[in-house]
């Protein structure tokens, strides 16, 4: 039997992990073994994988934010056994667990090689989702940060999210540098091949100027990566201030009902995978 007849989907355990990077590292993408970690924890029964040859081959991700939204992330095919039908067989199983948890909208950030897919799955366009990048610094110093997520996070948060996702953040913010001021939070995160700045959430442009400045500061010379919703037009211009040039686009897609937060306050998303 080949892989192209054999596909059963499982759950990803965490001795998975490591077949898992092998995906997302050989895919170009910025997750560490802490990011795929990380996951499994919040998602136990929402990482899924197809295996073949006694390996992982390819993968995709449910997290749940309550019964009001799912996200769907790390789309992943080993490169020698694309274009057999694995993401398929695995979006299929992952459109199935969002019904039968009685989820009442997907969303997921598209490449351009995937939106074809996720359209016939019923997703549309919500909006373009734009990484950017700058370099890093010899002596950057390290940012001003702080222990905890500051009160009220949440609530800022929800508004400019749309829904709770409380539970992330905390669990990000484990693993992240936290940086805070009154009118807004940043994380940041390593990544393989960079930094991570996101989410940067913030009232003002002056607000989310301080966070992105510190996070620059914070990534030294490995320089960071930012992902920003274009529709928020001041978080372009300001990535353009601080240095910061545009590297791909992908695209925010939606299944199910509307459900969208404040973009004017997001100045960083959490990570394509995450929202």
């Amino acid at each position: 039997m080949t892989a192209s007849d054999h596909k059963t989907v499982r759950l990803l355990a965490p001795e998975d992990v490591e077949a898992a990077l092998d995906l997302s590292i050989s895919a170009g993408w910025n997750q560490t073994a802490a990011d795929w970690k990380m996951l499994l924890r919040l998602a136990p029964g929402g990482c899924f994988g197809i295996e073949d040859g006694g390996a992982v081959r390819a993968t995709a991700t449910l997290l749940s934010f309550g019964r009001e939204l799912g996200w769907v992330g790390m789309v992943l095919t080993d490169p020698g056994y694309r274009r057999r039908g694995f993401a398929r067989t695995l979006l299929e199983h992952v459109l199935r667990t969002a019904d039968e948890r009685g989820m009442a909208c997907l969303k997921l950030d598209a490449t351009d090689q995937g939106e074809e897919l996720y359209r016939g799955f019923g997703f549309c366009p919500e909006q373009p989702v734009e990484r950017w990048w700058r370099h890093g610094e010899a002596g950057a110093g390290s940012p001003d940060a702080v222990a905890h997520l500051p009160a009220g996070f949440d609530k800022l948060d929800l508004e400019a999210f749309g829904v709770d996702r409380s539970e992330l953040l905390s669990a990000l913010a484990e693993r992240s540098r936290i940086v805070a001021v009154d009118e807004g939070f940043a994380l940041l995160r390593d990544g393989v091949r960079a930094f991570y700045a996101g989410p940067v959430v913030a009232r003002n442009v002056e607000a989310a100027r301080a966070l992105v400045e510190a996070c620059i500061r914070g990534a030294g010379v490995r320089g960071c990566f930012w992902d920003l919703p274009p529709d928020n037009r001041a978080a372009i211009e300001l990535a353009r201030e601080l240095g910061f040039e545009p590297r791909r686009k992908l695209m925010r897609m939606a299944r199910g009902t509307a459900r969208r937060g404040r973009d004017e306050l997001v100045f960083g998303i959490a990570g394509f995978e995450l929202g």
